[in-house]
């Protein structure tokens, strides 16, 4: 009798004191109030009323950065929201060191993000995005590394300007669109005003060319159905002209 009552009361002992740490967890054991190991994971076995433990997660977490209304460096007012992702590679000191590490990286998080956006001009924010994760993501890693927390990666998702701001930069994109429109017409002025003035000096030297221009200049206005009436100078006219003027030209200041 007594000894089913002894096999009983281990069996039990041994059932209470089994337990078992899935592949992404890990267990911190303390023994009377002091810590004893990290357990996990498969089965491992603590001593009933003398140890507690408290499980981890190691995987790496999602934490939704809440919209926070903050001020440019250009004393623009924004808001903006942001995605940073961690995982604890010490279980013991996510557990030791901070009381609550899950708000803990949250709050430090809110508080860099705040500040970052501080140090930079709207412009920025909106145009180096990558380089503002960057910087965040090293801040908030560096003081959170005691711990025993790595942040993974940290997002921007959305930056919200104020209606009037908004505007303003539609009115400057569509000025900045209308330059270059400009500039491209006039660099194609310039290039088409050099083209055809050295296709001028071309034909000037060969009277031949200037005829076949002439006749392609009919045959296009000829492709049109119209009642358009032409009247075509020979050149041999207005050579003479021309030559008849540099005589006159020449003879008017002897006289």
């Amino acid at each position: 009798m007594y000894l089913l009552i002894a096999a009983a009361i281990v069996l039990a002992l041994v059932f209470i004191s089994a337990h078992i740490a899935q592949e992404y967890q890990r267990a911190i054991v303390f023994r009377l109030g002091r810590y004893h190991r990290t357990a996990g994971p498969g089965l491992y076995f603590i001593l009933p009323f003398i140890d507690r433990q408290i499980t981890v997660d190691i995987r790496t977490r999602t934490v939704d950065l809440e919209q926070q209304e903050t001020i440019t460096k250009d004393s623009v007012t924004i808001k903006v929201n942001a995605v940073l992702w961690f995982k604890v590679l010490n279980p013991e000191s996510a557990i030791i060191k901070v009381a609550n590490y899950n708000q803990a990286v949250y709050q430090f998080a809110v508080t860099a993000l705040r500040n970052i956006i501080g140090q930079h001009l709207l412009d920025e924010v909106l145009r180096e995005r990558e380089e503002i994760n960057a910087t965040m993501q090293k801040i908030v890693d560096a003081a959170t590394e005691p711990w025993g927390i790595k942040i993974v990666m940290v997002e921007m998702k959305d930056v919200e300007i104020p209606e009037s701001m908004q505007r303003a930069m539609a009115r400057e994109a569509e000025a900045i669109r209308e330059k270059r429109a400009r500039i491209i017409k006039a660099e194609a002025e310039l290039e088409a005003s050099i083209k055809l003035t050295q296709g001028a000096k071309q034909m000037e030297g060969s009277p031949i060319a200037l005829e076949l221009r002439r006749m392609q200049m009919l045959s296009e206005i000829g492709i049109d159905n119209n009642t358009t009436t032409i009247v075509l100078v020979p050149s041999d006219f207005t050579n003479a002209a021309k030559s008849f003027t540099e005589m006159v030209a020449k003879q008017s200041p002897q006289q």
